[in-house]
């Protein structure tokens, strides 16, 4: 029961902690790279920095501390590391970098146990979508085990001790350890699982364009006048010829051979009548449009 309230304080603090509405500009690493480590292992911590004139430092709250600096009571500073050569249980805890105006860095939750199993799994949280390995190990080897969520059983491995979940969602968050029959069980650890960046959709594109109707342009009604005009001169071309024709044989005739000559023009047709008509209507609307 004591070891289940200091799991839950644990989990609370990373959760809680290290809350600010200044940007990140500093993160926080762990090598090894497991959220939980055997007694007596050489672990090292460090603050990669975008500005190190903010004068990063790295805390940490445990069962016993709280915003506690390396270098004070735990730890040895190394430029912007922080080094433990002998890590015990009382090391457990929640580790982030803090610089001189409070803005943090992610938390990295580490457990420290004495005893002879560790669930390897991913320090930092893990996006949707991606694929998570979990190792059940000892000091030397990884095991045979039985895989727990939050208490209850996901899976056996019966080779290799490793097991993978594909494509974790929100569901996939929550406590996990493992169990080995031959060695025993491992800490619990939380696996934070976070959203998936929106992607922009690019509206889609229509194959079809739009019909667009072309209406041809109304005739003009002084093109009309001028068609309709070369018509009547092109019917009236021929008397007017057959007219000069007659007049140059005239004048051109034999002087000594005077004939009468009889230049009766034939009386205009019916149709030539409306005809001459319709130009004087066609002149009378020309002059009528233009003056």
């Amino acid at each position: 029961m004591e070891e289940t309230s200091v799991q839950m304080l644990l989990v609370l603090s990373s959760l809680l902690c290290c809350t600010t509405n200044q940007a990140l500009t500093a993160s926080l690493t762990v090598s090894p790279s497991s959220s939980q480590m055997f007694k007596g292992e050489f672990v090292s911590l460090s603050c990669e920095e975008d500005d190190s004139s903010a004068g990063w430092m790295l805390r940490r709250n445990t069962t016993k501390e709280t915003r506690a600096e390396c270098g004070a009571k735990w730890g040895k500073t190394v430029h912007s590391s922080c080094n433990i050569g002998h890590i015990i249980t009382m090391d457990s805890g929640v580790y982030w970098c803090e610089s001189r105006e409070r803005a943090t860095s992610n938390s990295i939750n580490i457990t420290v146990t004495g005893g002879s199993v560790i669930l390897q799994s991913p320090v930092l949280p893990v996006m949707e979508g991606d694929d998570v390995t979990l190792h059940c190990k000892t000091k030397t080897s990884n095991l045979p085990a039985d895989f727990y969520k939050d208490g209850s059983l996901i899976g056996t491995e019966p080779a290799g001790g490793h097991m993978t979940i594909h494509n974790v969602s929100k569901s996939d968050e929550g406590l996990y350890k493992c169990n080995s029959s031959s060695h025993g069980e491992s800490p619990s650890s939380w696996i934070t699982v976070t959203d998936k960046p929106p992607t922009t959709a690019l509206p889609p594109v229509s194959a079809a364009l739009p019909t667009v109707s072309v209406a041809p342009p109304p005739a003009s009604a002084p093109l009309q006048l001028v068609f309709r005009l070369v018509c009547h001169l092109v019917v009236f071309c021929p008397y007017f010829i057959s007219t000069l024709v007659m007049v140059s044989l005239y004048r051109h005739r034999p002087a000594g051979n005077d004939l009468p000559v009889s230049m009766v023009t034939p009386p205009p047709t019916q149709a030539a009548e409306r005809l001459a008509e319709e130009v004087d209507d066609i002149v009378a609307v020309t002059t009528e449009h233009h003056f």
